[in-house]
């Protein structure tokens, strides 16, 4: 599970650019937006392929993420930020049970 933190999600392993260190990174309200989805394969999102959400990442993180640092980063790091688009991603009360289900166990 995702440990978000009012400075965003902390990094196990810190990235370098330049002479800056990253820390932790921010899923923006760019996420909110239809518009950062454009030209990815909204299943492709949904089901976490990889490339996917790593263009994703690109466009909804602040700082901003570079596509190489995204795929440079560790694994966990990586999980984590993925998680944190999940509840984005989900319809409002997605996981409940419906009439229907509750009717037909």
């Amino acid at each position: 599970m995702v440990k978000k933190t009012d400075n965003g999600i902390p990094l196990v392993k810190p990235l370098v650019r330049d002479d800056k260190t990253i820390s932790s990174v921010i899923i923006t309200d760019e996420i909110k937006q239809a518009g950062s989805l454009r030209g990815l394969k909204l299943v492709n999102v949904l089901n976490m392929d990889v490339d996917s959400v790593a263009t994703l990442l690109t466009r909804v993180t602040s700082p901003r993420l570079k596509l190489a640092e995204i795929y440079e980063m560790e694994t966990q790091d990586f999980i984590s930020l993925s998680e944190a688009l999940v509840p984005f991603l989900t319809p409002a009360g997605a996981g409940t049970s419906s009439a229907a289900e509750k009717e037909n166990p």
